[in-house]
This record gives structure tokens, C-alpha cells and sequence, in this order.
């Protein structure tokens, strides 16, 4: 059974969001093994920290989503210059991932200042769920139904229409 992991940093803590993931997540249980992990965000003075404090804080974040990425698991790094993909395309990356022999997937979904470049660089795919900016918490919302899609055409149900 694949593997889905999401990474993301800072908590989910917005009941209407988390209510929302929970219930995809119930929903994916029977079609993978999915996992929402949270990484606590590095501590920024927004009003004193110019780029290299902010650089230094995604390199410490980056380690502990390395740390957190699953053995042998395709990273897809959700990043503001990534590539947009239609729900149909989605699937079909789920899917070639799942038949690859490596299927197990983990997303990033990074802090306020977005990734570090070296976690970008590591990526298998730069993914771009909008090219509006969305809250991060409505980001994994939005991101896990999208996960629950990919695998409701896998399965040829008519909840994608």
C-alpha cells in the first residue's frame, strides 16, 4: 500500500481546517497510508530579522523535514514557483510514483518564509497547488482532498467529475 506522508510546518490549529483534513484523511485511510506530520516553525523576530536570519531558519527547518521524510519516499516540495497540475495529471504522478517500485510520496509544505532552497533542490517535484496565495493551514486542506481525488481516479469513482 503507498505511502503518503505530508510534512508541514507549524500546527494545523484552525478548527474549520483541521476538521477538513481529518475527514480526508479518514477517507484515505482504506487507500493508503497516510500520515500528516507537524514540524514546529523556527522562531523569527518578524520586525528585526533580515535575510540572513530567515535563511538560517529554513536551513534548521530543512533539517527536520529531512529528518521527517520517509526512507526511500519521492519528495514533492509545495513551493510558489512549482508547477501547477490539473487533478487528472496529479493522479497519474501518484500512480506512476505508486508502480515505480519507490512509491511512497512525502509533501512539504514549508513556514510563512516558504523552503530552503536545499529542500527544493532534493525535490522530485515543485508542486504549485494555486497561483494564489493560500494560508498554509487552507494549503493542506486544500492539498489532502487533492491527495483523495488523485486516488478517487485511480479508482475510477465518480467522485471526480
Amino acid at each position: 500500500m503507498q505511502r503518503i506522508t505530508v510534512i508541514a510546518l507549524g500546527k494545523l490549529n484552525s478548527p474549520f481546517y483541521a476538521a477538513g483534513v481529518a475527514e480526508y484523511a479518514k477517507r484515505l485511510a482504506p487507500l493508503c497510508k497516510f500520515e500528516m506530520v507537524e514540524l514546529a516553525e523556527e522562531s523569527i523576530d518578524e520586525k528585526t530579522a533580515g535575510p540572513a536570519a530567515i535563511q538560517a531558519a529554513l536551513e534548521k527547518e530543512a533539517a527536520r523535514i529531512l529528518a521527517a521524510v520517509p526512507k526511500g519516499a519521492r519528495i514533492v516540495a509545495l513551493c510558489v514557483e512549482g508547477k501547477p497540475l490539473t487533478s487528472e495529471i496529479f493522479a497519474d504522478y501518484l500512480n506512476t510514483a505508486a508502480l515505480s517500485g519507490a512509491g511512497d510520496v512525502a509533501f512539504v509544505i514549508g513556514s510563512s518564509h516558504g523552503l530552503s532552497p536545499g529542500i527544493k533542490q532534493k525535490a522530485a517535484l515543485r508542486l504549485s497547488i494555486s497561483a494564489m496565495t493560500l494560508p498554509h493551514q487552507l494549503a493542506r486542506l486544500v492539498l489532502t482532498e487533492q491527495i483523495y481525488r488523485a486516488f478517487m481516479i485511480r479508482t475510477g469513482s465518480k467522485y471526480h467529475k
